[in-house]
């Protein structure tokens, strides 16, 4: 066995917008590896449009830094930057088996949550040590020692071993860039980043890599060029990677010939063409077509595959139909099933959490994912490529064990308001869930316990309204356990249009009087839309296009200033979870509706009467 002395290969992991991204900045940017203008860029590592809105990591990246120490010693650290959201689990699981070690990143201020607790799971199941790195400490609110002492009670929690509770600790600010070995002492913070890198040094092992063996490389990502096609992504185990080499990509379905295009070597955020890559290093690969997530790519004479990635199932599903509503078509430029087939099997390529199987009708299909937010990225990123597609809604996947449904159970953290924390521990209580811990940090309550995933979905969009938009929902999956009956209920009706053509003012403003509108003046409507919560538990069929009646009769009226209320603009995600289930979500590249599946009123009566008819009957037997 021969080992590359000078690479280290390190992920970090933390909760979702704890500064795991900006701290990969404050590297990147003193090791001199950003251009002057790309220092200036914030989250550089972010580079998703969607990740930069909503500031958190969905995919994850690789960049290498080469570090000249004081002794003289040039390291290459290959960083390996992975989402913190449950949701993206998928992504967390597979990233880190290209690692030797990890960074965990705390928020100085609220410690340990929900999906640190989840990747920090998954970082010790394959025997990764931690380094504890607190972040953060500019903050006012900052509590560093308490948070390192939560940092160890989750570790003993999750069942760590000795060398594991023995972690080094770091403080940092991701963002004035600096990392030390004390938040107290002023004189740390002129070191940079520096105290940091030395402590990877010494804790990191070295990969350990037999670079004169058989090739082999496990794909762990995949990228796409639309010049060079599928680019494949991971970490030599064994041997070396050589440009035009014939291999064999071992796959579910056994192994297939192919030939190395050229080899990509990782250097700063770019890759640059080299001849070959060593084990114990990470590089790209193009021109494997064949190869998926989890393959491996194996030497030719002797192919041995490696064990395939285990990633946790789904435990939320919803249908995806083609856009039937009578504005179809005038917003997007793939509407057609097949295309949207075709678009769901090359994020199937990449999306190793994501499962699509054929839905009830021809034109449908069931797609499950980790979560909420896992779907609602996947639709935000169709609707931005021109999609138009209406989705059901999300339902929880229940799973048979020892012959008894279960469904998934989830773990919940809540920050909100005090005045708030009543309303919130009542919604969770009404849905199933139990609470394990209530107590105040600073100016708000933290409320933890656990809950069944289908009494999440609504939750949030419930929590924000009672607590003035102030609350902060945290989940991630916990275990599996018998299906019970969880209230869901909206607690209130919609209104719905009974006519097509384009909202009117005078009818939005005696509508507005009993009811929060979610059109505008002007905006399309047609007949089964959802254009309103009704103020009462029952859905109403309302005319929202309706204009004033003109007469011959001469008024003499004063002028009248009329003050309409802003109506409630719904995004993907408010929208996926308020709708009931005879309801869909409409989502074009310019707006997001809601509607009923069936959008005749007479047809929707028909159905209702049918449904009580057999009710009735089933009853009477």
């Amino acid at each position: 066995m021969s080992a590359p002395r000078s690479i280290r290969n390190i992920a970090i992991i933390a909760h979702v917008d704890h500064g795991k991204t900006t701290l990969v900045d404050a590297i990147l940017a003193q090791s001199g590896t950003l251009r002057e203008n790309a220092a200036r860029e914030e989250c550089i590592l972010d580079s998703n449009p969607l990740e930069r809105e909503r500031g958190i990591t969905i995919l994850s990246k690789n960049c290498a830094v080469d570090w000249t120490f004081e002794d003289g010693e040039t390291l290459r650290i290959n960083v390996i930057d992975t989402p913190g959201h449950a949701d993206f689990g998928g992504e967390v699981e597979r990233v880190l088996k290209m690692a030797d070690g990890v960074l965990l990143l705390v928020d100085a201020a609220e410690g340990p949550m929900p999906q640190t607790r989840f990747v920090l799971g998954k970082a010790l199941s394959i025997g990764l040590r931690p380094i504890v790195v607190v972040n953060k400490c500019d903050k006012a609110e900052a509590r560093c020692e308490a948070v390192v002492d939560e940092v160890f009670d989750l570790l003993v929690d999750l069942g760590a071993d000795d060398h594991s509770l023995d972690f080094p600790v770091l403080y940092a600010s991701g963002r004035d860039g600096w990392a030390g070995l004390s938040h107290e002492d002023p004189s740390s913070r002129e070191a940079g980043v520096s105290p940091l890198l030395e402590v990877i040094r010494a804790e990191v092992p070295e990969p350990e890599a037999d670079v004169d063996g058989t090739l082999q490389m496990r794909v762990t990502s995949l990228d796409r060029n639309d010049f060079v096609g599928r680019i494949v992504i991971g970490r030599v185990s064994r041997g070396v990677v050589r440009t035009g080499t014939s291999v064999m990509v071992c796959g579910p379905d056994g192994p297939v010939q192919a030939r190395i295009g050229r080899v990509l070597a990782f250097e700063g955020l770019g890759r640059r063409e080299v001849e070959s890559v060593s084990a114990g290093d990470l590089c790209a690969i193009e021109g494997l077509e064949m190869a998926g997530i989890g393959d491996t790519i194996a030497d030719r004479e002797n192919p041995e595959p490696l064990p395939r990635v285990s990633v946790d199932e789904p435990t939320l599903h919803m249908v995806f139909r083609i856009n039937d509503g009578p504005l179809a078509g005038r917003d997007g430029k793939y509407v057609t099933t097949r295309q949207i087939r075709d678009r769901l099997d090359r994020e199937l390529e990449a999306n190793v959490a994501l499962r699509v199987e054929p839905g009830d009708g021809a034109d449908s299909f069931r797609v499950s994912g980790r979560g909420l937010l896992h779907l609602g990225i996947l639709l935000e990123q169709m609707r931005r490529e021109g999609y138009e597609v209406v989705v059901g809604r999300p339902e929880v996947v229940l799973r048979k064990i020892d012959g008894k449904l279960h469904e998934p159970w989830e773990r919940v953290s809540v920050d909100a308001p005090p005045d708030a924390a009543g309303a919130a521990i009542e919604m969770i209580g009404s849905r199933g869930g139990e609470i394990q811990v209530m107590e105040t940090r600073g100016s708000q309550s933290r409320i933890e316990g656990l809950m069944p995933s289908r009494g999440l979905i609504g939750l949030r969009t419930r929590l924000l309204n009672a607590s003035g938009g102030e609350a902060i929902l945290h989940h991630t999956f916990e275990d599996w356990r018998p299906a019970g009956p969880v209230r869901r209920e909206r607690g209130s009706g919609v209104m719905v249009s009974m006519e097509t053509g384009r909202a009117t003012p005078y009818s939005l403003l005696s509508l507005s009087e009993r009811a929060v509108m979610f059109v505008e003046p002007g905006d399309d409507v047609y007949e089964g839309m959802v254009v309103g919560e009704n103020s009462r538990d029952n859905d109403l069929d309302v005319n929202p296009a309706r204009a004033k009646a003109f007469t011959n009769v001469r008024e003499s009226n004063k002028e009248a200033t009329v003050v309409m209320k802003a109506a409630r603009k719904m995004t993907l995600e408010m929208a996926l979870e308020y709708i009931a289930g005879d309801e869909a979500v409409e989502i074009t590249p310019n707006a997001i509706r809601m509607r009923k599946l069936v959008l005749k009123e007479v047809d929707r009566k028909r159905a209702q009467r049918q449904e009580r008819q057999q009710t009735a009957d089933a009853a009477g037997r």
